[in-house]
């Protein structure tokens, strides 16, 4: 069973590392033209510089051999000491956590953030943030017990089945930060700033369901009834919160939307992520289809507290996963309120959980944030939001909108010129 168990792990952490491209569609689909490749860029790298640091020290930060519960140890630098099939599963799953994290930051601050300080922001927080908070709620110890060498919240009793607080309350509480550094985007609440490419969105949000399968269900570690539980239970709240999402834009907007089918999807896999392992078929129906009316009314909270969230990553994945997680202390069937002797000392460890992975996230990446300000600038200048940060960063374009002359279409200059002119005569004219 054990070479069953690694190939399962090793398959889902394929299908964890594809969410990344798929976030990175859903978000490039939401931005305006002008800012598609620069919002592809951004989960791409991520990919990039992240594994380079789990490598170095970001998995011995993580989960290296340490009695302090805050971080893991300094045993494991370059993957030191780790061998054989079961453990190096274990280190490429955890690694696509690692990557999507910070990932996720990125659709807050959209169309007007520097790539180099960008990069700067997201490996630093990666490593002062996201591996220590991994460390709090993935550590299960060295006995697997949550004894022994286990992240705090773990030991604490605190259930996160596979990053309701670790992923999404930390980088949604991050995103927050962020983007009340950078301030708004010029023309916001003026401007048109709709997704330029809607078909974008459904492709990554479909590749975000689908991989998402891997993320949760491999939480499991095993080839096992508990992995089929999250399987299920994590198609049943998706579904769910899509219904909940196109319901409220109805009753809201008088129409629902392909858009928020699709944000519906997102906000359901993010809230049921925490609860997936712990929660009934029924339960997963009630946390999806409360996530998605939620979300929908949360993410119109920007425009009333005047923060500039471009593509709604503090909607989605701050309130979602919050909402997760502590739905967990009425809905777990081991230690719910619902089900267990009606005690609340569950619900009170998942709220204190969410406050303090979100207060830590949030201070931490507020002050990152402004020193990378500081120091290299973390804005694009004024000129180059307003033509495109594509071209400004990149120096490339999403789409060739110009025919070329070797395309078979005539261009303006090759009608104004004569058919007898010569080149040099053309370009003198």
């Amino acid at each position: 069973m054990v070479h069953a168990d690694t190939a399962w792990v090793m398959t889902s952490a394929a299908l964890v590392l594809l969410m990344t491209p798929g976030l990175a569609f859903f978000y490039g689909g939401m931005v305006r033209v002008k800012s598609v490749l620069n919002m592809l860029m951004m989960s791409f790298v991520t990919i990039a510089v992240v594994t380079v640091l789990w490598v170095l020290y970001g998995y011995s930060f993580a989960f290296g051999g340490s009695d302090t519960r805050l971080f893991g140890g300094f045993d494991n630098f370059g993957l030191h000491g780790l061998s054989g099939g079961p453990v190096l599963s274990f280190v490429a799953f955890q690694l696509m956590f690692a990557i999507i994290t910070p990932a996720l930051i990125s659709g807050a601050i959209a169309d007007r953030a520097k790539f180099g300080a960008w990069v700067a922001f997201m490996a630093v927080w990666t490593t002062i943030v996201y591996f220590p908070v991994a460390n709090w709620v993935f550590d299960f110890g060295y006995a697997g017990d949550a004894g022994a060498g286990a992240g705090w919240l773990v030991h604490w009793g605190v259930q996160d089945f596979a990053g309701g607080t670790a992923v999404h309350v930390n980088a949604g509480a991050a995103a927050l930060a962020v983007c009340l550094v950078l301030g708004r985007r010029i023309g916001w609440r003026k401007d048109p700033m709709r997704p330029h490419n809607v078909p974008f969105v459904l492709l990554g949000a479909a590749l975000l369901w689908f991989g998402w399968f891997g993320f949760n269900a491999g939480s499991a570690l095993a080839a096992n009834g508990l992995a089929a539980s999250a399987f299920v239970n994590t198609q049943a709240a998706t579904a769910a919160a899509v219904c909940g999402w196109l319901v409220v834009e109805r009753i809201r907007d008088g129409k629902p939307t392909t858009l928020g089918a699709a944000s519906g999807a997102v906000a359901g896999l993010v809230a049921i992520t925490p609860a997936c392992g712990f929660v009934s078929p029924i339960g997963s129906l009630i946390i999806g289809v409360l996530a998605g009316g939620l979300c929908a009314l949360a993410v119109g909270m920007k425009w009333r507290f005047g923060f500039d969230d471009s593509l709604d990553v503090v909607g989605i994945h701050l309130v979602g996963g919050a909402f997760g997680s502590i739905a967990l202390g009425f809905l777990s069937l081991t230690g719910g309120l619902l089900y267990a002797d009606r005690d609340a000392a569950l619900l009170g460890k998942q709220t204190v959980a969410v406050l303090t992975v979100g207060a830590y996230s949030f201070v931490l990446a507020y002050v990152i944030a402004w020193v990378v300000d500081r120091v290299i600038g973390f804005r694009v200048d004024e000129d180059d939001e307003v033509s495109g940060i594509d071209l400004a960063e990149h120096a490339e374009t999403g789409y060739e909108l110009h025919p070329s002359t070797g395309s078979g279409v005539r261009t303006a200059a090759s009608i104004a010129r004569p058919a007898n002119a010569t080149e040099e005569e053309s370009v003198n004219a």
